[in-house]
């Protein structure tokens, strides 16, 4: 407000008092930057980022939706892209190569009798130290090897006191339900929200964004959970292992999703919610609610019905609500369309069941009812009346495992070390690269595409050529190059400074004092008078005669920043992760693309290119350099020493690969690097 009432005055004051105003205006404008640039403001680049953020957003979603399964034309397509489907989704979830399957030393804790069923409370280690608690009901009077349902819980849980009894403590009126109509059911608790609790939430609540370093996500612990359960259902004498059964609702339905797509011994299916495509994900927000153990690291570029397909052709009944605000109906049916063309190409379309019950996120009665009922067609060859309903027998304590937690679990900790990391062994650049490209920068778009650069404008004052060229990073996404130069003769060598938020508002600050009116009109639309021409001696100094200064603002920063605060930041994060990319991860690739520009503008086109950037920065700019030899040095300030560090930039599995040391390394045997603190 300040600022616009001093505009106000200089036209309407005395001109003896420009020059107390002008003084006035050089104080404050830097410092007033970020709100002149901000949604909030009524200027014409404040909603740039934000338009072209929802445009980017919208198109990848119809890409990505469009490419889902359109390769599969026929039975042979499915069969012979099958294996390969599954062991790309290993990978996504961390388990490719498959983990050990070590001893389960499972053990029986208790147990309690009912007149129809018998719980036992037992625990198992799914992998060493990582222990699964989990309630096996047992019908009564068995007189054969029963079919067996794994019941996968969502997350509802009790605790009491600062005691944790986990999921299978609220879920227990399924298990009962399912021993009382003659099946063996195993209720276990997830790695969230189990006896010893762990963390679902790392990248939408905590800020564990290294966890898409490491390739991790809980998706894949639960995973591992559901198939050493199905190893534990194996060694039961109770248990016939050829009919296996799997549902849940919600969490447990995500859950049951990914161990059907995994483990062939699952005969048939019936998860219920727990799976939204990216379209509800992203366009209609519903990925706000959810955390990490509804995602995959997809670095292969799936939409969710992929993962439903790899059920066909075994029995699949997807089931919801009608009003379901965290799995949206219109969603469901788009999976439910897609799934049921492979189960046509099957010839087998009744295998596939929709249920479709009254009311919002719930595992309602008719769902349970008509769960049962698929389950006693396909594992038992019955369609008899179900006559018993859904109920609790015990209070939550009574069915609890441990009466001490083992002091060695690692379930609390087990995100930083169920993914192993790569070993910090030298690698070459061209190694690198080519890992990288195919397993961590997966996202980047054609190489190939031309970045168009036209430009936005030049001005010159004082011997100094300020412009400013507008490129094409990629689809839907235009950013913006600045060039600082001699005016009368080219430069043999260019030095690109990469912004961040902090440096881009600094940066700002100095060149609309050096350039005034018309460089605020370009940027900001504000009109104050030019200034004095002090700053041009600096810039005229800096420069010299042998120097060209570029500057660079990703993605995200400068004019295409986006409104909202760290929770926003958060969400659209996370959005970028669902795509197959990181937003840093995707800055890599626009400061590759700057740098290209820069070799096709006049007067730079032939220089050697000198890469500067700072904190977060630095690391993307070292990858940046990484990929275009032709930047010949890099300084970089305040360089994280690794991606695990808590604000370190992320990229998908990149720590599967190598990390921030030894690609330094390797940019090092191709350009001279200078690492500087501040």
């Amino acid at each position: 407000m300040r600022l616009l009432l001093s505009v106000k005055f200089l036209a309407t004051g005395r001109p003896a008092q420009h020059a107390d105003v002008m003084r006035r205006l050089s104080v404050l404008l830097p410092a007033l930057l970020p709100a002149l640039l901000s949604p909030a403001a009524v200027l014409p680049s404040a909603t740039r980022g934000d338009r072209q953020l929802a445009d980017y957003f919208r198109d990848e979603v119809a890409t990505l939706s469009s490419n889902c399964l359109a390769n599969i034309q026929s039975r042979e397509d499915w069969e012979s892209n099958r294996a390969e489907y599954r062991r790309q989704l290993q990978e996504m979830l961390g388990l490719w190569p498959m983990p050990e399957r070590s001893d389960l030393k499972p053990v029986v804790t208790g147990s309690i009798t009912n007149d129809n069923f018998v719980v036992e409370k037992i625990y198992f280690q799914a992998s060493p130290k990582l222990y699964v608690t989990a309630n096996l009901y047992l019908p009564t009077n068995l007189d054969r090897p029963a079919p067996a349902i794994l019941y996968e819980c969502g997350h509802w849980s009790f605790k009491t006191n600062g005691i944790n009894y986990g999921n299978k403590a609220v879920y227990q009126a399924d298990g009962a339900w399912y021993a009382r109509n003659g099946y063996v059911c195993l209720v276990a608790d997830t790695v969230l929200a189990g006896e010893i609790p762990g963390i679902h939430t790392g990248t939408r609540d905590h800020g564990l964004w290294w966890w898409n370093s490491r390739g991790y996500t809980p998706a894949g612990v639960e995973a591992w959970f559901g198939i050493r359960a199905l190893d534990y259902l194996c060694t039961r004498p109770e248990v016939d292992t050829n009919r296996f059964g799997i549902t849940g609702h919600s969490g447990g339905g995500a859950y049951s999703w990914t161990v059907t797509a995994l483990d062939d011994r699952i005969k048939v299916a019936a998860p219920l919610a727990g799976m939204a495509d990216a379209q509800s994900h992203m366009l209609d927000g519903v990925i706000d609610s959810h955390c990490d153990c509804n995602f995959f690291v997809n670095i292969y570029h799936w939409d969710f019905p992929q993962v439903a397909a790899l059920a066909a052709p075994r029995p699949l009944l997807i089931g919801g609500t009608d009003r379901d605000q965290l799995f949206h109906l219109d969603s469901t049916m788009r999976i439910y369309e897609k799934v049921r063309r492979i189960y046509q190409l099957y010839g087998a379309p009744t295998r596939l069941g929709l249920a479709i019950a009254p009311g919002i996120h719930d595992e309602a009665p008719e769902l349970q009812l008509t769960v049962m009922r698929w389950f006693n067609r396909y594992l038992k060859g019955e369609e008899t009346p179900v006559k018993t309903v859904a109920q609790r027998f015990f209070p939550p304590q009574e069915l609890k495992v441990f009466d001490t937690l083992p002091t060695d679990s690692i379930n609390s900790n087990i995100a930083s070390s169920f993914v192993p990391m790569a070993k910090p062994e030298k690698k070459s650049a061209n190694e690198l690269r080519a890992k990288l490209r195919a397993r961590v920068f997966t996202g980047w778009p054609d190489e190939a595409t031309p970045p168009e650069p036209k430009r936005a404008f030049s001005i010159v004052r004082d011997g100094v050529r300020f412009s400013a060229w507008d490129f094409n990073s990629q689809r839907d996404v235009q950013l913006r190059l600045y060039l600082l130069e001699n005016a009368t003769r080219p430069a043999p060598a260019v030095r690109l400074e990469v912004f961040d938020p902090s440096s881009w508002t600094n940066w700002l600050g100095s060149m609309t004092t050096a350039f005034g009116e018309q460089l605020r009109e370009e940027l900001v639309g504000v009109h104050p008078p030019i200034s004095d021409a002090g700053p041009m001696a600096q810039l005229r100094k800096r420069l010299g005669e042998q120097n060209t200064e570029a500057f660079f603002a990703p993605r995200g920063i400068g004019l295409t920043a986006w409104s909202g605060d760290e929770k926003q930041l958060t969400k659209i994060r996370r959005r970028f992760m669902l795509l197959g990319q990181t937003l840093d991860g995707i800055r890599v690739w626009d400061i590759r693309r700057a740098v290209q520009v820069l070799h096709s503008v006049p007067g730079a086109d032939t220089a050697d290119i000198e890469l500067h950037a700072g904190s977060n920065m630095a690391v993307n700019a070292l990858y940046a350099a990484l990929f275009e030899p032709s930047v010949r040095k890099l300084e970089l300030t305040d360089l994280r020493k690794s991606h695990m560090d808590a604000d370190a930039p992320d990229y998908l599995n990149v720590l599967k690969i190598t990390d921030i040391p030894q690609v330094t390394e390797a940019v090092s045997g191709q350009a001279e690097v200078k690492l500087e603190t501040q």
